[in-house]
């Protein structure tokens, strides 16, 4: 068998459980959109050196393939066992909480680009936020989108840029982006 099949030459894909949508609805965008960020990841790992980022990272692009799956298919709210549990929420929050923890950490806009592991890192974070607003907007048309995904994708977002901080801070890089005569207040780290 061929990946060659021709069925989508026309424009349409299938969906897990059945049925066929044009490639351009907006649930193919969301879980499309997540399988950017699973790559973009792949690549993120391929330049880090980090151990332990690069094992979480490899963990969480694991989990981007059930997250898609909950988004793929039209009946994942009644799907046994679901395919995002709040563990996995839960064990993202954790990380984000210890990584947050650590003496050094920016806490404050940062200037993505001066390492270039923390800034693979960087972009994977704005396609994760954009795979979010995928996520809502079909959850905002569609009823049957499990509300964990929305919340999966949201700590993702934070624990991706604080990898990025984490990866500058053990190199000895600073990221601010606010260089002292600048300062105001603090906004969210992770947009």
């Amino acid at each position: 068998m061929s990946i060659a099949t021709k069925h989508g030459d026309r424009g349409e894909t299938g969906l897990i459980g059945g049925g066929r949508v044009s490639k351009a609805d907006a649930r193919v965008e969301a879980y499309g959109t997540i399988d950017e960020l699973g790559a973009s990841l792949g690549l993120a790992r391929a330049i880090c050196e980090d151990e332990e980022i690069n094992s979480l990272t490899k963990e969480i692009q694991r989990e981007l393939f059930a997250v898609s799956g909950a988004v793929a298919n039209p009946q994942a709210e009644s799907h046994e066992p679901p395919y995002v549990t709040d563990a996995m929420i839960e064990n993202l929050t954790a990380h984000v909480h210890r990584i947050e923890a650590t003496e050094g950490i920016l806490s404050d806009w940062s200037l993505p680009g001066e390492h270039a592991a923390a800034a693979a890192y960087d972009l994977a974070r704005t396609i994760c936020r954009r795979a979010e607003r995928c996520v809502v907007r079909l959850a905002e048309s569609e009823p049957n989108v499990p509300a964990q995904v929305t919340a999966y994708l949201n700590r993702l977002s934070d624990l991706l840029w604080l990898f990025g901080r984490l990866l500058e801070l053990r190199a000895g890089v600073n990221s601010r982006l606010r260089d002292g005569e600048h300062e105001g207040p603090k906004w969210s780290r992770a947009w």
